[in-house]
């Protein structure tokens, strides 16, 4: 008789045995795609992070420039940059704030504006995003929006709310700014008006050192204010990992030179969002593994007991002739057999917890989204569980390679 219809038959014939392997492979199978399913669900959800939440790198040197940051933020490992042109400006139609402290030494500002130095500073940028202080929350905007890089051929700016209740200004005025030397002035439209966290000094500073007098323009309209500024203060730049990182450093540094420049990598919204949910894949990983071994130590055990239970009927077959590899592949085919609705029931049956599992285990970091079983995943299981189906009969099949029907049938055992 064909070997397979034969492990047909034997699966009828032994109902209750069949229940309980069936069993024991649906809970394998529902642990292993819950496995599976968790380390999809956190790759996924780590590639969201590195996107959005990613790497700050800042670059700050005597030889950078917007050419050469621009050179640097078109490499492929960078999302996001930005440029941080700095400069000190004169106001026209407000009136910037001014320390209420007295002036050490009675000096006035006749002496600083004979410098060339006006009441505001001016920063430069292409994403005021990506400022520290904006990206870490300790500046906010309280109305309207930031500074991107599709304002780059506009006139806008961002306005400190101090600047803006002193001179009574909001959402699209206009607000006119002054070069240092006072021969050119730009008119630029209000985009954003910001709160900067940082008190006011606690001595006299000059009006262009108070948080209040910052304003935050494009990098064009900050060059336009000073056509001979070329130099940045520093560049910023998004990247997806820490070991990203340490490879556009080895690019700035082909650009500027060994020694020439600071390179500052700020991880820590990195390693508290990203490095947890690596840890849970990982974690999923290690879980699959050692569920694929139990598993299949298991089944071979039953299989093992199984086999001892039916000598008989081995010796039987073995002294009609039947070859050996014959009924180990009777065993694989009754072991397979049942691995195959059991990773359809365990599909089944694994929708209901693993969303639940999916929140405990993600929720807090980027918004956890509900897991699906899905063919690859289901595929997946399918070939660990007829893995497990050959190394279970595979183990106690060697026993059944030293049988022999003569010993079998006279021991009665």
């Amino acid at each position: 008789m064909n070997f397979v219809k034969r492990a047909g038959r034997s699966l009828r014939a032994r109902k209750s045995k069949t229940a309980v392997v069936l069993g024991i492979f649906v809970v394998i199978s529902t642990l292993l795609l819950g496995g599976f399913l968790l380390q999809g669900t956190a790759a996924r959800q780590e590639a969201d992070a590195q996107r959005d939440i990613g790497v700050d790198v800042t670059v700050q040197s005597s030889g950078l420039t917007s050419e050469v940051a621009d050179r640097i933020g078109a490499s492929p490992l960078v999302s996001r940059y930005n440029p941080l042109l700095v400069l000190t400006a004169g106001a026209q139609g407000l009136k910037p704030l001014e320390s209420e402290l007295p002036q050490p030494g009675g000096k006035g500002d006749d002496e600083d504006k004979g410098k060339g130095k006006g009441p505001l500073a001016v920063n430069g940028v292409k994403d005021s995003g990506l400022l520290l202080p904006f990206s870490y929350g300790s500046n906010k905007i309280l109305t309207g929006r930031a500074i991107t890089s599709a304002d780059a051929g506009r006139k806008v700016a961002m306005v400190e709310q101090r600047l803006a209740k002193k001179n009574g200004l909001k959402l699209g005025d206009t607000i006119g700014v002054k070069s240092a030397d006072g021969q050119r002035t730009l008119q630029t439209k209000i985009v954003g008006i910001y709160q900067d966290a940082m008190p006011g000094p606690a001595q006299w500073e000059h009006p262009s050192k108070l948080p209040g007098n910052v304003l935050y323009v494009p990098v064009a309209t900050a060059r336009e204010l000073s056509p001979g500024t070329r130099h940045l203060a520093e560049a910023v730049f998004k990247v997806g990992s820490p070991e990203l990182a340490k490879q556009l450093h080895d690019e700035v540094e082909k650009l500027l030179g060994a020694e020439s420049f600071e390179f500052r990598v700020n991880d820590k919204a990195y390693n508290d969002q990203v490095r947890p949910i690596q840890q849970v894949g990982a974690f999923a990983g290690l879980i699959v593994w050692l569920i694929a071994l139990a598993g299949a130590l298991i089944l071979a055990l039953i299989v093992a007991l199984q086999i001892r239970e039916r000598r008989d009927e081995l010796g039987m077959l073995l002294a009609m002739g039947e070859k050996k590899w014959k009924l180990i592949a009777q065993h694989t085919a009754e072991v397979a057999a049942i691995a195959v609705p059991a990773v359809l029931l365990a599909a089944v049956i694994g929708q209901v917890p693993a969303p639940f599992v999916g929140e405990a285990l993600l929720s807090g970091r980027t918004g956890a989204p509900r897991m699906t079983v899905g063919l690859a995943d289901l595929g997946k299981v399918a070939g660990i569980g007829l893995g497990i189906s050959v190394v279970a009969t595979a183990l106690p099949g060697i026993g059944v390679l030293r049988l022999h029907p003569r010993s079998i049938l006279a021991s009665g055992e």
